[in-house]
């Protein structure tokens, strides 16, 4: 199988890295400079004391892509635009974008089989070519549109180190991992604090609990008190972890509100539902934005 990974941020080299040992993979990047530095050293991925270097071609996304059997996105959702263009002929594609968002790209394509995947590892890129995974886990991923006969042949040959779990329903795999998004990731970036604070501190936590009412009623979860549950565990797993959000807020970057509470909002409204938490946190953190460097 030929695959093509698309994102030269933390998700997109730890699959390129994984997967190269099983597939014929090529990475494409940004930028020209940080495919060089691929090229010239590999991918270093530091698990635990267990480093180990994958030797991937890489290329810059400029140059276009070449036939492949799989496509997987792993840029921003704020980048997909631009992506989509180049992704006429190719067969399959799997999308790792945060938040629900990108679903509303999907009517734009045409002729192939959409996937959608949640990732459940913890990576931090630290360089042009080098990841800490901090965090070991599974891919879950589910069919969209089309045929999943390719992803099931991606998750049996990727059992053992890097692990893909496929799901039957798409749209409940990725509200679970949103109803935790949607509240981890905005509640620590506007408090700057580490994930295990929100429920450590009983009056954050009674915030959390507060925009997650809302999150839930906008998902139609039908145990509310099971999922609640399971983003507390969430929190208390990732105790010492910073939420990406609060990672890119520190660094200055643009955030995916726009995909996590963004979606939110945009459902709320068709919905005709009042939610003045998320409404509230999704403009602090586009005032943040917008503050560190004009984003909107």
């Amino acid at each position: 199988m030929r695959i093509a990974v698309i994102g030269g941020g933390s998700i997109g080299l730890l699959f390129a890295a994984y997967l190269q040992n099983r597939f014929d993979v090529l990475l494409y990047t940004r930028t020209i400079e940080q495919a060089e530095a691929i090229n010239k050293s590999g991918i270093t991925i530091r698990r635990g004391n267990e480093p180990f270097n994958a030797k991937v071609v890489a290329k810059p996304l400029a140059v276009g892509l070449p036939n492949v059997d799989l496509a997987i996105i792993a840029v921003k959702q704020y980048h997909l635009e631009s992506v989509l263009m180049q992704l006429d002929g190719i067969p399959n594609v799997l999308f790792l974008q945060n938040g629900m968002g990108h679903l509303k790209f999907f009517e734009k394509l045409t002729g192939c089989n959409i996937f959608v995947g949640s990732v459940e590892h913890g990576a931090l890129r630290e360089g042009p070519a080098f990841v800490s995974h901090n965090g070991i886990g599974v891919t879950k991923a589910a069919v969209v549109k089309g045929d999943g006969e390719l992803l099931k042949e991606l998750a049996a040959i990727s059992r053992t180190n890097f692990p893909f779990l496929v799901e039957e329903d798409y749209y409940m795999m990725l509200a679970s991992k949103l109803s935790a998004n949607a509240v981890i990731n905005p509640l620590t970036a506007i408090l700057r604090v580490q994930n295990g604070e929100l429920i450590t501190n009983s009056y954050f936590e009674k915030m959390l609990e507060d925009v997650f009412a809302e999150v839930v009623d906008i998902l139609g979860f039908k145990d509310k008190a099971g999922q609640l549950k399971l983003v507390k565990e969430i929190c208390k797993k990732t105790a010492e972890n910073r939420s990406s959000m609060l990672k890119d807020i520190e660094s200055g970057r643009m955030t995916e509100v726009d995909a996590i509470l963004g979606y939110l909002l945009e459902q709320a409204g068709d919905m005709g539902k009042s939610v003045p938490l998320i409404t509230a946190f999704y403009h602090m953190i586009k005032g943040i934005e917008w503050g560190q460097g004009g984003n909107t």
